[in-house]
Order: C-alpha cells, then sequence, then structure tokens
C-alpha cells in the first residue's frame, strides 16, 4: 500500500507503529488497526494501557533475569523450588517452555542470548557475570545446561563449562531428545520433559 492510498495520516501512524512488531507486514498492520478501529474506545483506551503500563512496570528478577512483577520473580522466590539446581536458558520463552512441562523444580538462570561472534555477541553481552558468582558462592550443586541444540548454543554450553570446571558443581545437559538445530521453545512439552529428567553429564557430551 502507497502512502497516497491511505485516507488519514492518523491511520498510516498506527499502521506504520505495529508493522514494525516480527512478522507484521503492512497488510496484516493496517487489519489489526481497522479491527482496533471497529471496536469500543474503551476496549482500545485498554488496550494501548496495557501496553503503556507493561513497558513501564515490568521488571527483571534480580537474581534469575527472568521476567518479573517485582524485584524476585515468583520462582526464586518460590520456597518450594530447588535453589541448588539451576537450569541455564538462552531467553525468557525457554523458562516458559520449560516451566510447562511441570517436570523441573529448580530455578533458573536467563543469559538473554548465546554466544554467537557472526552477530557481535560475546561474552560479556550475556548474564554469565552473576551466575558465576552464583557458583562461587558454594550453594550450587548442579547446573543443567538448557541452551537450543544449535552451534552457537554448543559454544555457549562449552565456555560455561570451561568456566564452571574449577568449582565443586555437577554440570548437565538436556538429553538430545531435542533434535540437534532444534530451539528450545518449539519443542513439544513431552521431548522437553523427558529431555530433562534424562539429562546427561555435560562432559560425556562433548
Amino acid at each position: 500500500m502507497t502512502t497516497s492510498s491511505y485516507p488519514s495520516k492518523l491511520l498510516e501512524s498506527a499502521v506504520n507503529e505495529f508493522a514494525k512488531l516480527p512478522g507484521i507486514g503492512k497488510k496484516t498492520a493496517l487489519r489489526l488497526v481497522l479491527h482496533l478501529l471497529r471496536q469500543e474506545k474503551e476496549m482500545a483506551f485498554k488496550f494501548a494501557d496495557t501496553i503503556h503500563h507493561m513497558r513501564q512496570e515490568i521488571m527483571y528478577c534480580k537474581s534469575c533475569h527472568n521476567i518479573s512483577d517485582s524485584e524476585t520473580c515468583h520462582i526464586c522466590a518460590d520456597a518450594n523450588r530447588d535453589n541448588t539446581l539451576i537450569c541455564v536458558v538462552e531467553s525468557i520463552r525457554d523458562v516458559m517452555a520449560i516451566e510447562s512441562t511441570q517436570q523441573f523444580t529448580g530455578i533458573y538462570h536467563v543469559l538473554g542470548g548465546v554466544i554467537s561472534p557472526m552477530d557481535g555477541i560475546g561474552p560479556d553481552d550475556l548474564t554469565i557475570g552473576p551466575l558465576l558468582e552464583k557458583i562461587k558462592s558454594g550453594d550450587v550443586k548442579e547446573v543443567i545446561f538448557a541452551l537450543s541444540t544449535t552451534m552457537e548454543g554448543d559454544t555457549t554450553n562449552f565456555y560455561l563449562y570451561k568456566k564452571f570446571e574449577k568449582y565443586n558443581v555437577a554440570t548437565t545437559t538436556i538429553a538430545r531428545g531435542v533434535s540437534i538445530g532444534d530451539e528450545l521453545e518449539y519443542t513439544d512439552e513431552v521431548t522437553l520433559g523427558r529431555s530433562l529428567i534424562n539429562r546427561l553429564p555435560f562432559e560425556k557430551t562433548l
């Protein structure tokens, strides 16, 4: 759609903003905006208000870096979780994927990505430092590497393994029921759950 075909600059501006979202083209953006225009004003205002409050008030857990409504997320604050068992994941979506299996009773550490020199992402760009401090404290008994089974994920696993091997902590990785090259968030719940239960010592996967 060309700029001149929009009957309103306000409509065009809204479409352009929606089109900035991943996977949303101009045609889909236009459908979404027109849908909002057909709704009661209160519904559109509530939609905008929800986005505003989320962006303004959402926090990251000071312990695991998961998304949270407070300084400490509900997982880290749960007294029934095993604080000696840490599952290292790439993103918040991976936490949600593992939690959906209901097979993990430990806590998480969200790296915020994986080491990828091609994308300019190095160890200092991830939350590796805080994770290493947890290991140094001596309170952690096992670290599970649950990163995507890609070259970048495996590179990050190996980097972390070398960082942790001098400390008295077991390092394991989820079993390869997760297909090579797959991203964790797209793995079905049963496969992911079994991969957690049947995890392997990391050094045996090298």
